[in-house]
């Protein structure tokens, strides 16, 4: 056997140096391993690996950001600023505190155009991906909203961090360099946080609660407390089994001015639920071998599929018709079965809320009573109503409700989780309603603007999609587009203004609303608004919103519609029609449908103002004219110029002209 001396004296085998040496490398690896073990990164997130070293100095909420890669997308452009990179990033927060944080909200703020497209272990407040983040974006644990302390939890890292795992595109970058966001902040309510620090692809804040923020006072609440928005839906469970559960859905509309017809909800369940019945609104779809070949189908070997709502994934739900509303099986709830109408409470109370409720069958690994997950990723929208943008489910303090028994008792729900949806504003040509101006001094009118609501259906070889639009006479916003050619073609000869060869594009809007500057005096001036309905059905219960800004609060009357002012600024009036007068009709067949052109359904009022303590009002230029106008909710594109007051205009006949409008639709509400 081979031996080795030692300065010792010693003489050691070599197998036994090689068993040796194997003991103190095990030994020096288990001693390691008996550091504090910060587990690893799970599917919801948590436990996010190794915490930097940066948070051993932070008593408070850390928070690090790590960019890891990118990719050059396709196309490849030589312009650095159009350049797509597929990019990979990292995000931390972690409970460095004494205080749990409930309901956690941490802002990235994005500058490179990023387009999130996904990320685990939260979810964006402000929509679904892919999401445009531009501006930077908030997230939201998700499942894991509160951080609870390293003292209650003995230092699970599950309980006190996310990871958040981000996957996205962005632009205009150079080659080589390190796309970083411009801040890191916590944005909960009382809590501040310095300017991030940054090193390299790295940047890391410490946040710490403000002593001088003063807690609303309130209900202590143990989850988020519950948030306001345009749009606020409610998921309670409130019935729980081991392999399913019975919740309900509330919908509340609380913008004044807000609105939905036929609302279309859809969502995404993540652990592969199905819904085996509803009551109150029901799916598109239901298809029986969809749930055979799924999960629920290998699980639920005994149940009748054929029974079964739906096993889709993204399911898509709708109100019942207001017929089902006593039905037995599907009806008899509160709030249902109106046809998807979600009125403003302004308008109407007890028409601003929807109701339904649905049983929910679970699979593995979630069967016991308190393994409650509610669907993510929704959307909700209608009909020619305005885009709503949802935001993550939060868990709530459970719902209450009064007890069905009629004792002066309360109900409370299992569990309860609240999406938040908010109006966003129209982009450009993606409107659905539209307005032309036209005004007492100026002969012309001022159409909608060109491809106001799109021009994705028609063919633009034939038309100029960015051209401005031809001037008008005003009896030509009587036709449709399609009868305005020869109108247009020889207003604009008559007034000496250019022809192009290539005619701009339609407006393509359904609804499109006229606004006539009728009258301007020393003391108060007037209006007239007309609703044109170009579409085939009509609207119920149908309102029109107008903000005028500075003239807003002379309003003084509405002579044919009901006019009520929209607190709290009072600048903002809203119009619908009287009793018996609630439906716009849709457009109709002229006379002769061989030599007239259709027949728009139309409303139409005068509108009077005073300007009274109201100083420096310019109806001409500008003040007499909507900033912003809504029909049913959704906010409508206005022209780009007002009717200019020229002074050699020769007044008599400038009158004489703005009355053919006002004549013309008499004379067509007389005929409908």
């Amino acid at each position: 056997m081979k031996v080795i001396e030692v300065k010792t004296g010693m003489k050691i085998p070599w197998n036994a140096r090689r068993t040796l040496t194997l003991l103190i490398l095990l030994s020096s690896v288990l001693t390691i391993c008996n550091g504090q073990d910060y587990g690893t990164p799970t599917e919801d997130g948590a436990g996010g690996g190794e915490p930097p070293p940066e948070m051993a100095h932070c008593n408070g909420i850390f928070m690090s950001y790590s960019f890891g890669s990118r990719e050059r997308e396709y196309p490849h452009v030589k312009n650095v600023t159009a350049q797509s990179w597929a990019f990979k990033a990292s995000a931390m927060i972690v409970n460095a505190g004494k205080e749990e944080l409930t309901g956690w909200q941490m802002f990235i703020g994005f500058r490179h155009k990023e387009l999130i497209v996904s990320a685990t272990g939260a979810s964006p407040m402000e929509g679904d991906f892919p999401l445009d983040a531009s501006n930077g974006t908030t997230f939201v644990g998700s499942p894991n909203t509160d951080l609870k302390t390293s003292i209650v939890t003995a230092g699970d890292f599950t309980q006190i961090s996310t990871n958040i795992e981000i996957t996205g595109t962005l632009f205009g970058v150079a080659k080589g360099a390190t796309p970083m966001p411009r801040t890191l902040k916590l944005v909960n309510d009382g809590w501040e946080c310095p300017a991030a620090k940054r090193k390299g692809g790295n940047m890391n804040v410490c946040c710490k609660r403000n002593p001088k923020f003063k807690v609303k006072t309130g209900p202590k609440t143990k989850f988020a407390p519950r948030r306001h928005g345009d749009l606020n839906i409610v998921y309670d469970v409130l019935q729980s089994f081991a392999s399913n559960y019975l919740a309900q859905v509330i919908i509340d509309n609380e913008n004044p001015i807000g609105r939905l017809d036929r609302w279309n909800l859809t969502w995404e369940w993540t652990r592969g639920e199905i819904i085996n019945t509803m009551r109150g609104a029901y799916t598109y779809k239901r298809d029986p071998s969809e749930c055979l070949y799924s999960k629920a189908g290998q699980y639920y070997k005994d149940l009748d599929f054929s029974q079964v709502m739906n096993c889709q994934k993204k399911p898509a739900i709708s109100d019942l018709p207001p017929e089902r509303k006593d039905d037995e099986v599907t009806g008899k709830l509160p709030f249902c079965c109106k046809n998807g109408t979600l009125l403003p409470p302004l308008m109407d109370p007890s028409k601003s809320r929807s109701m339904f409720q649905l049983q929910v069958f679970k699979l593995p690994p979630d069967l016991n009573r308190t393994a409650l997950y509610p669907p993510q990723h929704w959307k909700i929208d209608g009909v020619l109503n305005p885009q709503y943008k949802c935001g993550p489910p939060v868990r709530v303090d459970p719902s209450q409700f009064p007890d069905s028994s009629g004792l002066p008792a309360v109900t409370y729900a299992i569990s309860s989780w609240q999406v938040v949806c908010n109006i966003t504003k129209p982009k450009a040509q993606a409107s659905r309603c539209c307005v032309s101006f036209s005004a007492f001094y100026n002969n012309s009118a001022i159409p909608c603007n060109t491809c106001a609501c799109g021009c994705n259906d028609i063919d633009t070889t034939t038309c100029n999609a960015d051209r401005n639009p031809l001037l008008l006479p005003p009896d030509a916003l009587l036709v449709p587009f399609d009868n305005r050619t020869l109108k247009a073609k020889a207003w604009a000869k008559q007034n000496h203004m250019p022809i192009p060869k290539k005619l701009p594009c339609p407006d393509n809007c359904g609804v499109s609303i006229n606004w006539h500057l009728n009258t301007d005096y020393r003391d108060g001036w007037t209006a007239r608004l007309t609703v044109f309905n170009w579409r085939d059905f009509a609207f119920e219960d149908w309102f029109v919103a107008v903000e005028m800004g500075k003239a807003g609060p002379g309003y003084e009357n509405v002579y044919s519609f009901n006019g009520t002012r929209v607190p709290p600024n009072n600048r903002t009036v809203m119009f619908q029609g009287l009793r018996d007068m609630n439906y716009l009709v849709g457009q109709v067949n002229g006379t002769n449908p061989l030599r007239d052109p259709p027949v728009p359904g139309k409303q139409q009022s005068v509108i009077s103002f005073k300007k009274k303590n109201i100083k420096g009002l310019n109806i001409p230029g500008g003040d007499g004219f909507p900033t912003k106008l809504f029909f049913n909710g959704e906010e409508c594109a206005l022209p780009k110029h007002f009717p200019k007051k020229s002074s050699g205009h020769r007044r008599s006949i400038s009158v004489l002209m703005s009355l053919v409008l006002a004549m013309a639709a008499t004379f067509a509400l007389m005929m409908d």
